[in-house]
């Protein structure tokens, strides 16, 4: 990619997200995180114009007037995002690569901390942390990430979990708020890890699929190759019972990612190739505020 395409792109990127951060997100992503940047300052008597998202219904049903929790500027919250960039992310049978849907969805969560007047580093990794941009604020830093992020070349095609948490777990010094994301295809035990990490951070996981990752069609003899691995095979797609299998492992694989998740108290959202990555991220962001609510 020339220096000219490479402009075009980020260029791209960054029109398509900055859309995004400034309409459909616009308040959610600190609404969705607030507790780590904000801190509670006072319940009041609600007033016309205040944000109805801010009602206290306790405090409303016990007096029968409306109330709201009012939250001041703590400090400024330090966001990671940690990107899985080995072998399996150039792959992409839809609409996309798995590694173009990283740069977009990096470069809204990137501009959305921006707005909040927060800090977002990025950590790039395979099974070797691969690049490291520490926090920083502003848009020439978040240019640079997305720079990074569609003209890297990873040195390894593996993907190593445990180490790039062990890695955030040591450089990144109190709470922050670490998105990581990847298609979870690691071949290490990373629950520890991410245990530790979740105990010290807000962690929220973002895996990306692609459709072909779960599903087979009916193509004849097909190879298969690994792209992490190299290592191929050849099946027979026109064998329905071959699919079936294949979709049935795809599909426990999945729950027991989510279950893990669960129980480390992480928070996940799956992002498909094939589909808009906004109004599944739209979805989560209301959801998280929904549960902060009810809290």
């Amino acid at each position: 990619m020339n220096l000219q395409d490479l402009m075009r792109q980020v260029r791209l990127v960054e029109l398509k997200t900055t859309k995004l951060v400034t309409g459909m997100f616009a308040g959610m992503y600190m609404s969705s995180f607030k507790g780590r940047g904000i801190e509670f300052d006072e319940i009041r008597e609600y007033e016309p114009g205040d944000d109805v998202r801010a009602i206290d219904w306790n405090v409303t049903a016990r007096t029968g007037k409306a109330f709201i929790k009012r939250f001041v500027e703590e400090r400024e919250m330090t966001v990671m995002i940690l990107v899985d960039i080995s072998g399996s992310s150039d792959f992409g049978t839809q609409v996309k690569l798995k590694r173009e849907l990283e740069a977009e969805l990096c470069a809204t969560l990137a501009l959305s901390a921006g707005r909040n007047n927060d800090r977002v580093g990025l950590v790039l990794f395979t099974d070797e942390v691969e690049t490291f941009l520490p926090p920083r604020k502003g848009r020439n830093h978040v240019m640079q990430m997305i720079r990074t992020l569609l003209t890297v070349e990873p040195r390894h095609r593996g993907t190593n979990l445990t180490k790039v948490l062990e890695y955030v777990n040591n450089i990144v010094e109190g709470r922050a708020l670490v998105f990581i994301v990847s298609d979870f295809r690691a071949s290490d035990d990373w629950v520890r890890p991410l245990r530790v990490t979740a105990r010290r951070h807000d962690v929220v996981a973002i895996r990306i699929e692609d459709p072909r990752e779960s599903t087979l069609p009916s193509v004849g003899l097909l190879r298969l190759q690994d792209a992490e691995t190299g290592q191929e095979i050849v099946v027979d797609l026109r064998n329905k019972r071959v699919r079936d299998q294949f979709e049935q492992r795809a599909a426990q694989q999945r729950q027991d990612h989510a279950a893990e998740l669960r129980s480390l108290g992480v928070d996940m959202i799956t992002l498909q190739t094939d589909q808009r990555y906004a109004d599944a991220l739209q979805a989560f962001f209301t959801n998280r505020i929904r549960r902060r609510e009810r809290a």
